[in-house]
């Protein structure tokens, strides 16, 4: 029963944490404020939105590989690639970034110094943001699942884990 709760239960419910954030963070969000999101959805959210998606479930796939003991050692092939996923969470922010920045100079541009700027014009900054941020939160969470994970694994199988720097004889 142990060995089975270590090798397959353990990876199933550690790579389920990411997705329990990513809905926690979501539940937190006013309704009204998801609402909004949807209704204002641009094409850079949906290239945000799409690409965190399809990043994020490569590395779950990945995550829930790296987390497999074999009863010596984990599967260290998935971790390169790992690693190189989570780096790309860095663009998100960026392209929220880029779509706040297009937002509001279309919003100046539609504005034309009549009057006050109407929420709807600037919409698209503000969803670009939201959806940068989001995407980066859950594109991180995958690789630390598999750091904290490991550790958590090896403790369950009495094998002491490896501190930084340490090498086991």
């Amino acid at each position: 029963m142990r060995p089975l709760l270590i090798r397959l239960f353990m990876p199933i419910l550690l790579c389920s944490l990411p997705n329990l954030a990513a809905a926690l963070v979501l539940i937190c969000v006013p309704r009204t404020a998801l609402e909004y999101f949807a209704k204002n959805f641009s094409l850079m959210d949906a290239l945000i939105v799409g690409g965190g998606s399809c990043l994020y479930s490569m590395q779950m796939v990945l995550c829930f590989k790296s987390l497999r003991w074999n009863g010596t050692s984990f599967d260290d092939g998935a971790d390169r690639w790992l690693m190189n996923l989570a780096q790309a969470a860095e663009w998100f922010p960026m392209l929220g970034l880029i779509g706040t920045v297009t937002g509001i100079l279309e919003a100046f541009s539609k504005h034309g110094g009549t009057g006050s700027i109407q929420p709807a014009v600037i919409a698209p900054a503000i969803t670009a943001t939201g959806a940068g941020l989001f995407m980066a939160l859950i594109n991180i969470l995958p690789s630390w699942v598999v750091m904290l994970g490991r550790d958590l694994i090896l403790l369950m199988s009495g094998v002491k884990p490896q501190l930084p720097g340490e090498h086991h004889p």
